[in-house]
């Protein structure tokens, strides 16, 4: 535990401080027990320093994704207070290593919801439904990882704006989504594309933070993953989300 420990050190400090440091995987593979553990250490650091949790995100939720890394399951991380990006705020550059941004589904919650549920189940926790933009930044150099890299690395979990809430009813199986950077087109896609519905990343999550003896509580917020690439960001840009139906989400980037 006391090497562990000096992980989440290590990855809070680079976290924090916006410095890339090199792999774990360089000098000691993990399995994903031992990353969680360390993401966990590693978060606790910042809840001591008076961050809040409010939330989690999905990761790895591409099929194509999981082929990609060699998983045939989805990675979580946890959403802090100090994360968060008002919609059509800015964020500072200067403040992460290398920060992409993808699109995604967010539910927020209104009940608990933790274990093996279904999907009706995990629907009928939810407050409301919203366009968003996660801001990943993996702390490793060359933005390069293996599942326990990323794993204890909070999934590469660095901020996250919430765009306008919709009915939780409202059908996001299959909806248009357009990533545009300075008004010009980046990616395209799907809300099928995050487990063929974002629902099942809800339902996974349930599962996901029982096994860490968690719960998801009222006013959580849960991102169901990425729906086409990232987006690498640099100063001076406007994104802007459009998703169908739901409306469209966006942030600035300074220096």
């Amino acid at each position: 535990m006391a090497d562990l420990e000096q992980l989440a050190e290590l990855l809070d400090e680079a976290a924090r401080t916006a410095q890339a440091v090199a792999q774990i995987s360089d000098t000691a593979a993990l399995t994903p027990v031992e990353a969680y553990k360390v993401q966990a250490l590693s978060l606790a650091r910042r809840y001591a320093r008076g961050e809040r949790r409010i939330g989690v995100k999905m990761g790895l939720t591409s099929r194509a994704k999981m082929a990609q890394v060699g998983v045939d399951d989805v990675t979580w991380g946890r959403l802090t207070d100090a994360m968060r990006v008002e919609d059509g705020g800015k964020i500072g550059r200067a403040a992460y290593v290398h920060p992409r941004v993808e699109p995604e589904i967010a539910f927020l919650m209104k009940a608990p919801l933790a274990g093996a549920v279904s999907a009706m189940e995990a629907l009928a926790a939810v407050e409301a439904v919203a366009p968003a933009l996660e801001i990943i930044d993996s702390r490793y150099r060359d933005f390069k990882f293996d599942l326990g890299d990323v794993i204890a690395d909070n999934s590469s979990s660095s901020g996250f704006v919430i765009g306008p809430p919709s009915a939780p009813g409202t059908d996001i199986a299959n909806l248009g989504i357009v990533l545009t950077v300075d008004g010009r087109v980046a990616e395209t896609g799907s809300s099928a594309a995050i487990l063929g519905h974002p629902l099942r990343a809800l339902v996974a999550a349930a599962r996901m933070v029982a096994q860490a003896g968690e719960e998801l509580r009222p006013g959580d917020i849960v991102l169901a993953g990425a729906a086409t690439a990232a987006v690498p960001v640099a100063p001076g840009q406007r994104i802007e989300l459009q998703v169908q139906t739901l409306g469209t989400v966006a942030l600035s980037v300074g220096d």
